[in-house]
């Protein structure tokens, strides 16, 4: 270990993050100064990669998850060889720079994880350790070891404060994810205030108690944290590691340093002083010595030797075993077979059933098509009906098992799914009761945000719950979902819609999708060809009643209502038409001219039915049409009587029609 150079790489990497984020007039200086010493151990030694190819499947996985300090992992990145330039540096947080104010999964070379919102990155790590728990279980021989890696993460007060990282902790300990090494950047200062105001625990009891390997550091010490991680890596005993490292906030600016007015930009005016006691020249900002650059290009000489062998090791496995290999490769291209949609059978004439156990079904269609596919519940698949039946459960005894149990842990279920997408090993889908959508809200829009194609499976969709009553009954949760910019949501009306709902998402491997389905029963809509379901659900939006004479009115609905409306406009005349619209997201990417083919702006006598509020609807049908939604919460009541009483059924959606006139 060459301690000096070490320490004098920490300090220029403390350089870099003051002159960047002096220069832009903010950012988050705490951080990056105060672990630099961690940041210096783990690319100066402890972690293995390839800054060639920042995708190398065996690389160790580094997560930012405290990502305001996101000029500490642009600075180290820069440093360590990837392709993150001085002027990517010096960009810092500029427009269209690589280097943006959080790290932004795709946009950076060497960013594991868009991060940013406290304790989300600490719940991907953990699903990036369960990614890489079972690559190995499923790839290595006895006589090759493709999968060995580990996955750090540097987090501090703010994310341990937050609850979906205890949850995700608490899911971690439980499952023996020893793969996985959480660094606690423990500076006793929050944003506000020192931590003490907010916080009194005993991290390292905290994570015993959990079951985790716990050690508390000197978090500026080189040679004690080289130990302590070496330590982490080495020890294969069931328990994943925290290394508690105590660390001096914004440590290199004296007039902040240690005090919550070091954590953000506060300290960037006194840069000069800064530097001056760092040893940088004060005529050369963003300054990395040649001394430096010299000992990180003989660490890339020594990891590109350490990635030949595993090449070389990865290309006698494939030799050897072309079937695990065939897998891996459908796997890491996230393969979806075209013919997915013919893989799944047709449900016979009479199935009559909730659309959530016709998702049942069809997931163990889709799990026999696509083996990497995984899927868990957040203590409900008895009522979410996701389990792959055959497919064994994840656990400490079964690495590859594709049933996740994560316990009632929506958020960490969340968050969870997101790091086993970031990995891009395995395609995950995670289930629980609609009305608990919100409670891993914060997850999904973080995989909206970063492409990530998770599939979430919520059922119980509307006040059809009945007897559960308004605690339970999501009158407002899809449009919630809806309003998410690049997730798709979808609400099958029958078990054809809700395979095609299936296919779709599979299909689609850049963005999340989100699967509504119902509790109660719904009749199959026979008078259709499977395949116009399906397809129909691939558009969006389609026809599902077509006029005989003269369009006089148009119905839409989806999910449970749009046979409402199918009974409606049976009573109303051969010239209403009815829609069902399972995602308007699709719908909405469709061609002007089908938009139009289906809702023509000649016809303005439109009525829309959903069990939910009914803000959303208006684009579809008009000023001059009407929604019948539900504006208020649900009632505790049997489930007829509850649709019945708010408004949810043929017989109000005639009258609204007649209203118009």
């Amino acid at each position: 270990m060459n301690t000096p150079l070490l320490a004098q790489a920490a300090n220029e990497a403390r350089g870099l993050a003051i002159d960047a984020i002096h220069a832009c007039s903010s950012g988050h200086l705490g951080l990056p100064l105060g672990s630099a010493e961690i940041g210096a151990v783990l690319f100066g030694q402890a972690l293995c990669f390839n800054p060639d190819v920042p995708k190398w499947l065996n690389r160790d996985r580094f997560i930012l998850s405290a990502g305001h300090g996101s000029m500490f992992l642009y600075g180290w990145l820069h440093l360590a060889g990837y392709a993150v330039s001085r002027e990517d540096v010096k960009n810092f947080r500029q427009m269209h720079s690589i280097t943006p104010g959080h790290p932004e999964f795709r946009e950076t070379p060497g960013v594991e994880a868009t991060t940013g919102p406290l304790g989300q990155g600490v719940g991907n790590a953990v699903g990036y350790a369960l990614s890489g728990k079972r690559a190995a279980a499923r790839f290595n021989t006895s006589a090759h070891t493709i999968f060995d890696n580990h996955v750090i993460s540097l987090f501090g007060d703010g994310c341990l404060q937050e609850g979906v990282a205890r949850e995700a902790i608490a899911f971690a300990g439980h499952q023996g994810l020893d793969n996985l090494i959480l660094i606690y950047d423990s500076n006793d200062v929050t944003l506000d205030a020192m931590a003490v105001v907010t916080q009194s625990e005993n991290a390292e009891a905290f994570f015993i108690s959990q079951g985790w390997d716990a050690v508390t550091v000197d978090g500026h010490d080189l040679a004690v944290l080289a130990v302590a991680l070496e330590k982490a890596k080495v020890d294969d005993n069931g328990r994943p590691k925290v290394i508690i490292a105590k660390t001096v906030i914004a440590k290199g600016i004296s007039e902040v340093a240690g005090t919550s007015k070091g954590h953000g930009e506060g300290g960037a005016k006194f840069s000069a002083s800064a530097r001056a006691g760092l040893g940088l020249p004060p005529d050369e900002l963003f300054y990395v010595s040649p001394a430096v650059r010299e000992f990180f290009a003989t660490r890339k000489v020594a990891l590109l030797e350490q990635f030949g062998v595993w090449q070389a090791t990865f290309d006698a496995w494939a030799e050897a075993n072309p079937e695990l290999a065939e897998e891996l490769s459908h796997a890491i291209g996230q393969a979806v077979p075209s013919d997915l949609s013919e893989l799944i059978p047709a449900f016979a004439a009479d199935y009559k059933d909730a659309t959530r156990a016709a998702g049942g079904v069809v997931i163990n269609a889709v799990a026999k098509a696509m083996p990497y596919l995984l899927t868990g519940s957040a203590d409900l698949y008895g009522s979410t009906k996701n389990y792959i039946t055959g497919g064994g459960d994840f656990s400490r005894q079964n690495r590859c098992g594709r049933n996740i149990w994560f316990g009632i842990r929506e958020h960490a279920m969340g968050a969870i799914c997101n790091g086993i997408a970031y990995d891009g090993l395995f395609r995950p889908s995670c289930a629980t009761f609609l009305v608990f959508a919100d409670y891993l809200r914060g997850a999904i829009r973080l995989a909206a945000l970063a492409g990530l194609p998770v599939t979430y499976i919520f059922t119980h969709d509307s006040v059809g719950v009945g007897e559960d009553g308004p605690t339970h009954q999501p009158v407002e949760t899809v449009s919630g979902l809806r309003v998410i910019p690049n997730l798709d949501v979808i609400r099958p009306a029958d078990a054809e819609e809700t395979a095609g709902a299936w296919v779709v998402a599979m299909h689609r491997s850049n963005a999340p999708t989100a699967l509504i389905l119902t509790r109660q029963t719904l009749p199959l809509m026979n008078e259709l060809s499977v395949e116009v379901r399906r397809d129909g659900v691939l558009r969006g939006g389609y026809i599902v009643r077509r006029e005989s004479t003269p369009l006089t009115a148009i119905l839409l609905s989806c999910g449970s209502e749009l046979q409402h409306a199918l009974v409606a406009a049976a009573q109303l005349g051969s010239g209403v038409r009815v829609v069902s619209m399972p995602c308007f997201e699709r719908f909405d990417r469709q061609s002007p001219d089908y938009r139009e083919s289906i809702l023509p702006h000649a016809c303005t006598k439109r009525v829309a039915i959903e069990a939910g509020v009914s803000g959303l609807w208006w684009k579809y049908v008009g000023s001059a049409g009407k929604v019948l939604g539900i504006d208020r919460f649900g009632i505790s009541a049997p489930a007829h009587l509850v649709m019945e009483a708010l408004g949810m059924t043929p017989q109000h959606l005639i009258a609204a029609v007649r209203e118009l006139g």
